[in-house]
């Protein structure tokens, strides 16, 4: 009688591991960098289909790898906020509960399922003056097995994170002005370019959440106003 085929439990993790990555680092790299307006999100993307969007009045979502998989967790993070908005109270929608609910979501199909999530995540809260515990920004990272890490300054997910963090590692400053932000952000896109050459205005996504905004901080840039920031 043949043996039955046996895999430890640490290569199906690990080949799980493997397949993800792959998924994510074929997508183009996001950038998210903390300014002196709020939070700057940007993505080279030629593409109609967003990948950064608005979750709730101070919560943006970015993902990278596969489309319907990350859009169909933004859908459900507008859902969750509504609810506990509904619930309770608007500043009560906090963008930790929302990374958590993700990474929960997401762990727990890397650990039940043959097939993981080939997705990263970035939640994205602005800070706001007028809430005592509010007043900081936060980021938070989600990764394909539900690992979840909190930021400052910047972070990035998809395509060459390796080189992308570099070239904020060495040039981001606190307090930079917006176009200042975007200049960079643009650049460290650019590093992770296969050929060389930059990221044009029309061909990038670029997000603002604003501290000076109303009740609602998302604020999505036109390609005119990309331009406009650049040539600044």
């Amino acid at each position: 009688m043949s043996m039955p085929f046996y895999v430890s439990p640490e290569q199906v993790m690990e080949d799980k591991a493997n397949f993800a990555r792959k998924g994510i680092s074929r997508g183009k790299s996001i950038v998210v960098l903390e300014c002196a307006e709020g939070v700057l999100m940007m993505a080279e993307n030629a593409t109609s289909l967003s990948k950064i969007g608005e979750i709730y009045d101070r919560i943006a979502f970015a993902g990278v790898g596969k489309f319907s998989e990350f859009d169909q967790l933004r859908k459900l993070g507008v859902r969750f906020a509504d609810t506990k908005g509904y619930a309770y109270s608007r500043e009560d929608v906090r963008g930790k509960a929302l990374a958590n609910a993700y990474s929960q979501a997401i762990g727990e199909v890397f650990t039940n399922q043959m097939k993981p999530l080939e997705i990263a995540l970035i939640v994205a809260e602005v800070g706001d003056d007028r809430y005592e515990d509010h007043k900081e920004n936060s980021l938070y990272q989600i990764s394909f097995d539900g690992f979840i890490s909190d930021h400052k300054d910047f972070c990035v997910i998809g395509g060459n994170v390796e080189d992308v963090e570099q070239v904020l590692r060495e040039h981001f400053q606190s307090g930079l002005d917006l176009a200042a932000s975007l200049k960079l952000g643009r650049q460290a896109l650019d590093a992770a370019r296969e050929g060389g050459g930059s990221v044009a205005p029309e061909n990038m996504e670029v997000c603002v959440l604003s501290r000076d905004g109303d009740r609602r901080k998302f604020r999505r840039l036109s390609a005119d106003e990309v331009s406009s920031l650049l040539e600044g």
